[in-house]
């Protein structure tokens, strides 16, 4: 498949056939440097991992896996009634140090070949900006990337993900924990662990405080975001 947003060809060996389809787009960052041993692992066979695309810091964009197929991006993870969020989704990963190698802004050059490679997703295959999610929201007991320095917000200006609830109902809607990690699942979360999964939910909508508590603010932000999504306003 020709597409004048891919800088080249890399292809990984590692992918199958997909049982769903397409209606998801899941980020993540590489945590390996330089961008070539990233490469190197994805396209290892015996490495059994892969992604759709790899976009380099310097905002190269390098095609793995063609995007009819299942990349082996996510691993053992969930997002909204689906467990094999591989078969559903495209993988981007975004060459990065992580948390481990010194974590740091992802940079501009990155974030600009990112943009319009998924406009052009989420345009072909009609993605729901809610389903725009990082691997951190579809593995919260496993994974943390992006992380909290990913610009989700600066995304959410292109209309490619949702924005951050700013006008929040007044209120407590919910009586106690129990009844926010069922609203957390509602809204899509796997809440087996519940303090991972209130950590990857406030990495996402609430980068600046990242706990694991369920507090005032997160319990607003999570009532909200259903609230907007059953009333229509949101996908």
């Amino acid at each position: 498949m020709r597409d004048e947003l891919v800088h080249r060809h890399q292809p990984s060996p590692n992918w199958d056939e997909r049982a769903l389809p397409i209606s998801m787009v899941v980020i993540h960052y590489t945590e390996m440097q330089p961008v070539e041993t990233a490469l190197e692992k994805l396209t290892d066979p015996e490495a059994k991992v892969s992604a759709h695309y790899l976009i380099t810091e310097a905002g190269e964009v390098i095609r793995l896996v063609d995007e009819d197929k299942r990349a082996w991006h996510a691993g053992i993870s969930y997002w909204r009634g689906h467990p094999d969020v591989n078969s559903a989704s495209i993988g981007i990963e975004l060459d990065h140090p992580g948390h481990a190698g010194g974590y740091r802004a992802f940079s501009d050059a990155q974030f600009e070949a990112l943009v319009p490679l998924l406009a052009r997703i989420v345009k072909d295959h009609d993605i729901p900006r809610a389903n725009v999610v990082g691997h951190s929201d579809v593995a919260p007991a496993r994974k943390i990337d992006p992380g909290e320095l990913f610009p989700w917000e600066r995304l959410a200006g292109y209309g490619l993900c949702l924005p951050r609830p700013e006008k929040l109902e007044q209120g407590d809607p919910f009586d106690n924990d129990a009844s926010f990690y069922l609203a957390l699942e509602r809204y899509g979360y796997d809440v087996t662990d519940g303090h991972k999964a209130v950590e990857a939910f406030q990495r996402r909508w609430r980068p600046e405080k990242i706990d694991g508590e369920i507090d005032g603010q997160v319990r607003a932000i999570l009532f909200q975001l259903l609230l907007d999504r059953d009333q229509g306003r949101t996908r």
